[in-house]
């Protein structure tokens, strides 16, 4: 079989942040950056893997042999082909090369955006067919089992189910997808910090036990079943309760943005995106001060509707809901204002809302 060249991007996710694992609501969309993977099948059962910078690496990895994680990106590649073997598919040797223009280290899902290429990959290679949710569920154990990060499957859905000007509105539960139509005379501006994003190192993973925690001591299976009178009403320890705030508050914002969207109300949007970073500021302790001064500059920048962190945080991007006829300007500003003040270089990247993973040729 000639070679095979799959596309998945990243994703911003807009509103519902660390939502997901708790089984509540996000907002997100696909962007137009991501990775691409060319690749071919072998017969000698040797999986060979690539960057556009970097050298081959070979692996021998039999289908009964278990799974060694080296803390490397090619766990992302290689933990995909792992779950699609448990879930009984036959993945032998093949050739996998990826190339990049999606930053890593933004919060903008470089990670979900490999493992959603090689997949999309594999199938076409292998003459396999499976659901777009099957394939999101596949991407998601392979983070969580073979990674480490006990992520949801916000970032798998994102990248798979994009649609061109249109939101991604995923419950996280019921794992049932819907596209929304985004207004025309807006668009986004991802701002990176300069600061990593890295999720691995433990951060994520402990925010995701005190939500569990916090859902506990409501009496509630998940946050997503929990409401802010219930939350008022009970006795929890602060970190819990803040926690417990930022997810609830969240699944509120992600249901009151999809009506204001389908009416048009921007600007009601917007102010809900702040109070969402807001809440990761103070509730859920997940922005760092350059992520806030990056959103506290956009804020005040003309055109500007509202803006907050997109991803897990720690560290990675914004995302600032702006007016189309301003979006250049205000992004200029923001970045030469935000250099001045930290020291950190603001790399700007204007975007629509774009389609989800494809294959590109074959």
């Amino acid at each position: 079989m000639s070679s095979i060249t799959s596309f998945a991007p990243g994703r911003v996710e807009l509103l519902g942040n660390h939502t997901d694992y708790n089984e509540g609501f996000v907002l997100s969309a696909s962007i137009p950056y991501g990775i691409r993977a060319t690749g071919s099948l072998r017969d000698d059962g040797v999986i060979c893997l690539s960057t556009q910078m970097g050298e081959w690496l070979h692996f021998e990895v039999a289908a009964d042999a278990p799974f060694v994680r080296r803390g490397e990106w090619t766990d992302y590649p290689l933990g995909v082909v792992g779950a699609l073997r448990e879930a009984g598919i036959t993945v032998g040797g093949f050739t996998a090369e990826y190339v990049s223009d999606l930053p890593p280290g933004a919060g903008l899902s470089s990670s979900a955006a490999m493992e959603v290429s090689t997949i999309i990959l594999l199938e076409k290679l292998l003459g396999i067919s499976l659901p777009g949710i099957e394939l999101a569920k596949l991407c998601r154990r392979a983070e969580n089992e073979y990674v480490g990060v006990q992520c949801g499957i916000l970032d798998q859905v994102s990248s798979l189910f994009g649609k061109q000007d249109h939101a991604i509105f995923l419950d996280c539960r019921k794992t049932k997808v819907e596209t929304i139509s985004f207004p025309h005379d807006v668009c986004l501006l991802l701002i990176q910090s300069g600061v990593p994003h890295a999720l691995v190192g433990g951060e994520y993973n402990e925010r995701r036990e005190h939500c569990f925690a916090a859902a506990k001591h409501l009496g509630v299976p998940f946050l997503r079943d929990a409401s802010s009178d219930l939350l008022a009403a009970s006795p929890l320890p602060d970190l819990e309760r803040r926690r417990a705030a930022h997810v609830i508050g969240e699944n509120e914002r992600v249901l009151q943005t999809v009506e204001l969207l389908e009416s048009g109300d921007v600007a009601a949007v917007g102010r809900l995106m702040s109070a969402s970073h807001e809440s990761s500021r103070v509730n859920f302790e997940n922005s760092t001060p350059s992520l806030d001064l990056l959103v506290s500059l956009a804020r005040a920048t003309a055109g500007v509707y509202g803006a907050r962190l997109t991803g897990g945080g720690f560290g990675g991007a914004i995302v600032a809901l702006v007016s189309r006829d301003a979006a250049d300007a205000a992004g200029a500003s923001i970045a030469a204002e935000y250099e001045r003040r930290s020291g950190h270089h603001a790399k700007v990247l204007k975007c629509d809302l774009a389609d989800g993973a494809l294959v590109l040729n074959g």
